[in-house]
Formats: structure tokens, sequence, C-alpha cells
């Protein structure tokens, strides 16, 4: 069984700072893909950053430059820096994660979730 556990939500203004981190045991975070979606009601799950089986890393065009994500394997965790955050930030944030190469570049093919952190940035 597959656990993935989200912390580090919250509110901030505009322009603030949130770092995201994902608990996984070790063999998930050493060999599957992983990475953090983000939705809001009404709307599909959009990819936010993923580091694929590879470790290539693939972020969502709005916010390369703002978030970066990273593995903490001395703490066991898929962690997301996000920077210059934006009122169109604010979702709830799930952390995922596949055993197969490219299944994380799209929310339909991933097989396990996180139960979500809201992130909520005001103006």
């Amino acid at each position: 069984q597959v656990q993935l556990v989200e912390s580090g939500g919250g509110s901030v203004q505009a322009g603030g700072s949130l770092r995201l981190s994902c608990a996984a045991a070790n063999a998930i975070l050493s060999s599957y893909c992983m990475g953090w979606f983000r939705q809001v009601p009404g709307k599909e799950r959009e990819r936010v950053a993923i580091i694929d089986t590879d470790g290539s890393r693939i972020y969502a065009d709005s916010v390369k430059g703002r978030f970066t994500i990273s593995k903490d394997v001395a703490n066991n965790t898929l962690d997301l820096q996000m920077y210059s955050l934006k009122p169109d930030d604010t979702a709830m944030y799930y952390c995922a994660a596949d055993p197969h190469y490219g299944h994380c570049r799209q929310f339909e093919w991933v097989e396990y979730w996180g139960q979500g952190t809201q992130v909520t940035v005001s103006s």
C-alpha cells in the first residue's frame, strides 16, 4: 500500500512563499515518478511539477521560475518550494506517485494520490 501524506499548506498573501512536503516511503521516492498536482472546484486537476523515474523534472509554464520540486532523501519527502505566490495559485495541492515512467505527466495515469493540502493566496 502506497501512502502519501502532504503537509505545509496554508494561507499567504500574494508574493509570499510556502513549502509543501509529501512524506513517502524510501522505496517510492527512489523508484516512482512523483509530483504535485493542483485542483480548484469545477476545474480539471492540473500538473504543477513532477520528477519522472529518469530524474527529469517538468514544470507547468505557470510556475516556472517560481516553484522548485525536489526530493529530500534524508527525510523521505517530496518537496515543492513555492515563491512569489499569486492568487491564481490558490488550490488544493495533491502529491502523486506512480511506478511507471511517464505516468506522472497526466493525472489520469497516476495510480497513487495523497489526501491534499490547501494553499490559499490572497491579493
